[in-house]
C-alpha cells in the first residue's frame, strides 16, 4: 500500500498547488507581469525538485547512464505537457479565473482525459462494450462534480472596506 501512501501525497501536493501559485502570483506586486513572475519559479523549483533531486539519487544509486531515445522523448512530452498545464493554470488566473473553480475543473477533468487517452493507447479486451458500468459511471461522476463545484462554490470572501485597510497598513 505505499503506492497509496505516495499518491495521496499527490493529491495533497496538488491540491495546494492552485493556491498557493495563485497567492504567488498576487504577491509579486506585478498586475502585469505577477503570472510570469511566478512562473519564474515554479519553473526554480522544477529545476530543484526534477532535476537536482533525482541527478543525485542517480549518482548515488550507481545508475547507468544510458537513455534510449523512445523514453527520452516520451518523458520529455510529458514534461512539457505538465509546465504547458502550469502555464494555462496561470493563464486561467489571469483571465480573473478562481484558483476554487480553476483546479476544480483541473482535477475533475484530468482524471477523465487520463481515462480516455488511457483507453486509446490500451484498449480493453472485448472492447468499448467490455467496460463495467461502473468505470463509466466514475467517469461521469468526475464530470457532475466538477461542474457541480464550479456551478456551487461558496462566495467569496467580503472585501475589507478602504478605510480599514489604510488603517491597518499605517498601523504597521
Amino acid at each position: 500500500m505505499t503506492w497509496l501512501v505516495f499518491a495521496l501525497m499527490t493529491v495533497f501536493t496538488w491540491g495546494v498547488y492552485g493556491i498557493l501559485l495563485h497567492a504567488g502570483q498576487l504577491n509579486m506586486g506585478d498586475p502585469e507581469n505577477g503570472r510570469y513572475k511566478a512562473f519564474l519559479f515554479v519553473g526554480i523549483a522544477y529545476f530543484l525538485t526534477a532535476v537536482l533531486a533525482p541527478l543525485i539519487l542517480l549518482v548515488l544509486r550507481g545508475a547507468s547512464w544510458n537513455y534510449p531515445v523512445k523514453g527520452m522523448g516520451l518523458s520529455l512530452l510529458a514534461g512539457i505537457a505538465g509546465a504547458a498545464g502550469a502555464f494555462a493554470v496561470l493563464l486561467a488566473f489571469g483571465a480573473k479565473g478562481s484558483p476554487t473553480v480553476v483546479m476544480s475543473i483541473i482535477f475533475a477533468g484530468a482524471p477523465i482525459v487520463n481515462a480516455v487517452v488511457a483507453l486509446i493507447l490500451h484498449p480493453p479486451a472485448g472492447g468499448i462494450g467490455a467496460l463495467r458500468w461502473q468505470f463509466v459511471a466514475g467517469i461521469l461522476l468526475a464530470a457532475i462534480g466538477g461542474c457541480m463545484v464550479t456551478l456551487f462554490k461558496p462566495p467569496p470572501t467580503a472585501a475589507a472596506p478602504p478605510a480599514a485597510v489604510e488603517a491597518s497598513e499605517a498601523s504597521r
